[in-house]
């Protein structure tokens, strides 16, 4: 490290985001596709764009789904009713099997689910089996295939030299507004530094809260020795005060007797959540008998938080029994507020498109950072190329990991859509299948990469995710009715705006690729022109 500060912090940015940079563009492609997770989810379920969406009340909602479960489950120990929402139609209904008789042996309960349509209450045909968005919301933090305790320790690693590279960036920056505003293009190692300038600056309070909040969700996992001190290890105490409950349902189930009607519990619990509240999740403990109770918890989106308040009522009387999560201690709800910003399930779709944006804006940080080390090592490098020497290892192995991450990624995600309208409906372990084409795109782009890290390997990935992502439209004419051409006039709105959006990144893709075929064409020229100068001297 150098003597002077901002010497030092230059040193400190370049390699704490370069050895981290291939993790950080994974976490950001999965987090950002996230914002967008139950969209994502819908259009990789085509047989649910039918479904009327958010057209029935949250009374009425509940009252077809406790029909149907007193048609399936009468005898269950418990219910679980997920209400319709705008980002989400249909009414899921669950519950948990019977318990086996005395001196049966006791199996692990598995939770049996169905889906209702809200206005009619018809069970609608389940959908294909798929992880839709949930795939990618979890490969930004579980990265997949490894054990989830070892993947989060390596995001949250990840993170802190993201962190520690921001605020050493910020230092190093004599110019941070005016860079803002520089961009030269066709200038080589100057237009690379001015992209990681300007995608940096653009969205720099966005980074930092995303890297902070992101630290913050799972701190009790990164840090648990202060709670463990406070509460002297009694992990049940802390998750009480920590993460409160509207109360313990009975642990029997008591004599029979007839489930009060919830229509008036709901609308007492949104009368008191005023301000828009809405009752997003309802849980019926020991239905159909006198220990019952009925836990509604309001749905997300309304504030900051992702803590959500709950309310607790006798199942018989209909009587309310208990309320949490309204007055929650300043560390809890400071710890609410920073989970709620890092996934922004309060936003509204204005909001919730500029947090998209800027998280492709911090991917393109990643991006132009990683590109730019290279760059910059092959320019210290052109007099011993001249000379006949061949490139370093290093810069090597970076090239082509930057093309294997930043170009490959696109068409492995491409690639998961792909699948799951390719892969056959009834298809064993069909999920697995879907993640399987998406971890086989990409392994197969990061190993072409590593044959020959040119221009010309950028210009080929770049334009392979081109044509998969703009062909996504096209492949949603040819397998399913709800395509553009339905979905734009009659909805559902959110498959129109995925298909408009993939189109959307399609294009970008290819004019990254026309862009580089340019440069080539011009590299070569340049370098004809030299050697006829050298040949004439």
């Amino acid at each position: 490290m150098k003597e002077n500060l901002r010497q030092s912090m230059a040193w400190l940015h370049t390699w704490s985001g370069l050895l981290t940079c291939w993790v950080l563009l994974v976490i950001f492609a999965g987090g950002t596709a996230s914002y967008y997770q139950e969209e994502v989810t819908l259009w990789m379920e085509p047989e649910l764009h039918g479904v009327a969406a958010n057209k029935a009340s949250s009374a009425d909602a509940a009252a077809m789904a406790v029909k149907a479960l007193q048609e399936r489950a009468a005898d269950a120990p418990r219910w679980f009713i997920n209400l319709p929402t705008a980002r989400n139609g249909a009414v899921r209904i669950a519950w948990t099997a019977p318990p086996p008789p005395e001196g049966a042996p006791r199996k692990r309960q598995r939770l049996k689910s169905a889906l209702i349509d809200p206005v009619s209450g018809a069970t609608l045909a389940e959908p294909r089996a798929t992880r839709g968005g949930e795939f990618l919301y979890r490969l930004h933090f579980d990265l997949h295939y490894m054990s989830p305790l070892w993947a989060r320790w390596i995001v949250g690693f990840c993170a802190m030299f993201m962190l520690v590279s921001i605020i050493s960036g910020v230092i190093t920056h004599k110019r941070i507004f005016k860079d803002f505003f520089t961009f030269r293009p066709n200038k080589g190692q100057r237009s690379w530094l001015d992209a990681h300038n300007a995608t940096a600056v653009l969205a720099l309070p966005f980074h930092l809260m995303i890297t902070y909040t992101g630290l913050v969700t799972l701190m009790f996992m990164y840090m648990p020795g202060a709670a463990q001190v406070a509460y002297k290890g009694d992990r049940d105490k802390f998750t009480e005060e920590v993460f409160p409950s509207a109360g313990k349902p009975a642990k029997t189930p008591g004599e029979a007797a007839a489930l009060a009607p919830l229509r008036p519990m709901l609308e007492q619990a949104e009368a008191h959540w005023g301000g828009g509240g809405h009752a997003g999740q309802i849980t019926v403990n020991h239905p159909n008998h006198a220990n019952a109770s009925v836990s509604i918890t309001r749905a997300g989106g309304r504030d900051l938080s992702y803590k959500q308040p709950a309310m607790q009522f006798d199942g018989v009387t209909g009587a309310r029994l208990a309320s949490a999560g309204e007055q929650l201690a300043p560390p809890a709800a400071t710890h609410g507020v920073m989970y709620g910003l890092h996934v922004a399930r309060f936003a509204e779709p204005l909001l919730r498109a500029l947090f998209f944006i800027s998280g492709l804006a911090g991917y393109a940080m990643v991006a132009t950072g990683a590109i730019l080390w290279a760059v910059k090592s092959r320019q210290t490098q052109a007099k011993a190329l001249k000379a006949g020497a061949r490139i370093g290892f290093g810069t090597r192995l970076v090239e082509a990991l930057n093309i294997g991450a930043i170009a490959g990624l696109p068409i492995a995600m491409a690639c998961y859509f792909w699948a799951n309208r390719l892969l056959p409906v009834g298809m064993d372990k069909r999920p697995e299948n879907e993640i399987a084409a998406f971890f086989a795109a990409w392994g197969a782009a990061a190993l072409l990469a590593q044959i020959k890290p040119d221009r010309a390997m950028w210009r080929l990935q770049l334009a392979a995710g081109a044509l998969l992502f703009g062909a996504i439209p096209l492949l949603n004419v040819l397998t399913t009715s709800s395509h553009l051409g339905v979905t734009l006039v009659d909805g559902p709105s959110a498959v129109a705006w995925f298909d408009i959006t993939v189109l959307a990144l399609g294009l970008l893709l290819g004019y990254g690729a026309l862009r580089l075929g340019r440069g080539g064409v011009k590299e070569a020229k340049t370098a004809a022109v030299n050697a006829a100068l050298e040949v004439a001297s």
